[in-house]
């Protein structure tokens, strides 16, 4: 890619954590060229992923590095957060990047009246076997990606499906994609979502929730129809049908883990 031209810079603070992303980063930070500042935080890459960044550097996007230990999801990303300087913050996965419509909304949505806090983003994934996002039938999701930077964290108690918090009012984003390409075959994926699941049972014993019968027999159905009917992902053919059954299998665990986690404190006390 030719050296970025100079240019007038949103006054937005991308922020990015990463370990072993050479593949999705270079166009996740393509994707952030408008911002003024982008941060990036490694944790321990031993691929090619130092060195993408500092190519980008080298090339004059406005980044800074920094290397450091993994203490986890929601605690790397508000360490992120709490090194953005400019007014925004984007708050964008190594794996995802702003399609040419969002790029081009981006100083609409920073104009936005004070009384606005942040922006949902729309969120759409390419799944495994497709070579484009999702269609807009789909209902992509909505998540709180763009804020401002004095009115938004991270809840460092949770250990996965972290998200930003807002103080105020926040609104939907109508235009443009925050595109997720990462497709992984079902038995990488799997693996994924077996620590996800792994991570909420145990937040769940630590908050002291007991497992529930209803919601082990209730919820991955529940999950795949959620996914696979009221998103419309029966729009994207097989790779959707394979999709909603990872979510509803990902439930399931989830459920389990918790019942069978529980059961081993319990034997323990």
């Amino acid at each position: 890619m030719p050296t970025i031209e100079a240019a007038p810079k949103l006054p937005i603070s991308a922020t990015v954590i990463c370990k072993n992303e050479e593949i999705c980063l270079p166009a996740c930070l393509a994707s952030l060229e408008a911002c003024a500042e982008i941060v990036v935080v490694d944790s321990g890459s031993t691929d090619g992923t130092l060195g993408v960044v500092r190519d980008f550097i080298a090339r004059g996007w406005p980044i800074r590095l920094i290397e450091r230990d993994w203490p986890g999801y929601a605690k790397q990303k508000q360490f992120a957060l709490e090194q953005a300087t400019q007014d925004w913050v984007l708050s964008v996965d190594a794996d995802e990047w702003l399609d040419p419509e969002l790029r081009g909304e981006l100083p609409r949505l920073i104009q936005t009246p004070p009384q606005v806090s942040g922006w949902r983003l729309q969120r759409a994934l390419t799944l495994f076997g497709r070579k484009t996002p999702a269609p807009r039938g789909t209902k992509p999701e909505l998540i709180l990606r763009l804020a401002r930077r004095d009115r938004v964290r991270f809840d460092e108690n949770l250990l996965v499906h972290e998200g930003l918090l807002a103080e105020g009012e926040t609104r939907d984003a109508t235009h443009g994609l925050l595109r997720h390409e990462r497709a992984l075959r079902l038995d990488a994926q799997l693996g994924k979502e077996i620590t996800y699941a792994r991570l909420k049972a145990q937040q769940r014993i630590a908050n002291g929730k007991k497992p529930s019968l209803l919601k082990l027999v209730v919820n991955p159905p529940l999950y795949f129809f959620r996914v696979y009917v009221l998103r419309r992902m029966f729009l994207c053919g097989i790779p959707g049908f394979i999709h909603a059954w990872t979510g509803a299998i990902y439930s399931l665990i989830c459920e389990a883990l918790h019942y069978q986690m529980w059961i081993e404190g319990y034997r323990k006390d």
